[in-house]
């Protein structure tokens, strides 16, 4: 495996340690500890999720694109999940931020752009791996 690959994977799963703090804020959220409205604790609630999942699929993207045989643009385009699990999380905690919000802010658009990279990273790692394998 390239050392720019165990490099990152390294760093992501040093990100786990904030995931986890993230899940520690969303039992304070739970307590009634923190104040918030029922759309802060939703987008909360999904953008821990987003992040643990997302890392997750982000090293497994790293992992198999790293075998020999993958092409080198599939890892690049592969990467995209590992961005993914930053501006998607990112869009659904920072769109609720403030005294009890009604509605997101512009934020917002940071979950669908998370969407977006999602989607090139897994079609591109997909495409990547099946041509290896052909």
């Amino acid at each position: 495996m390239p050392t720019s690959t165990l490099l990152i994977c390294g760093i992501v799963l040093l990100t786990v340690v904030a995931i986890a703090y993230g899940g520690t804020f969303l039992l304070r959220v739970r307590a009634g500890d923190v104040a918030t409205n029922e759309l802060q604790r939703a987008s909360f609630r999904a953008g821990h999720a987003h992040a643990g999942v997302l890392v997750i699929l982000g090293l497994v993207v790293q992992i198999l694109t790293a075998q020999p045989g993958v092409p080198a643009w599939s890892a690049t385009i592969g990467s995209g999940v590992l961005w993914a699990a930053i501006v998607m999380p990112a869009g659904f905690f920072l769109s609720v931020i403030g005294k009890d919000p009604q509605k997101r802010n512009a934020w917002r658009y940071a979950i669908g752009a998370g969407g977006i990279l999602l989607t090139i990273g897994v079609v591109g790692a997909g495409i990547g791996l099946i041509s290896a394998g052909l």
